[in-house]
C-alpha cells in the first residue's frame, strides 16, 4: 500500500507563479497551492481582469499557510 504524501508548498515559488500573472497566464500561483476552482477561473479571465491578481499579492502568505495545513480553499 502506497502513501501520497503531500509536499510543503513554497511562499517564493507562489511569488514567482504570480509575477508570471502579469505576462499572461494568470491564476499558476493558484493551481500550485491546489486552488483549482480559482485558478482555473483566473486562468480564463486574467486574474479577474487583473485585480484579483493584484489582491493576491496580500493573501498570498495565508493561502500558503492554509495550503500547508491542509486547509485549501477555492
Amino acid at each position: 500500500m502506497s502513501e501520497i504524501v503531500a509536499s510543503k508548498k513554497e511562499t517564493s515559488t507562489a511569488y514567482i507563479l504570480w509575477v508570471v500573472s502579469f505576462f499572461g497566464i494568470a491564476g499558476l500561483h493558484r493551481l500550485y497551492l491546489g486552488r483549482i476552482g480559482s485558478g482555473l477561473l483566473w486562468l480564463f479571465t486574467g486574474g479577474l481582469c487583473g485585480i484579483g491578481t493584484l489582491v493576491d499579492a496580500f493573501l498570498m502568505q495565508g493561502m500558503v499557510d492554509e495550503t500547508n495545513q491542509g486547509q485549501s480553499g477555492f
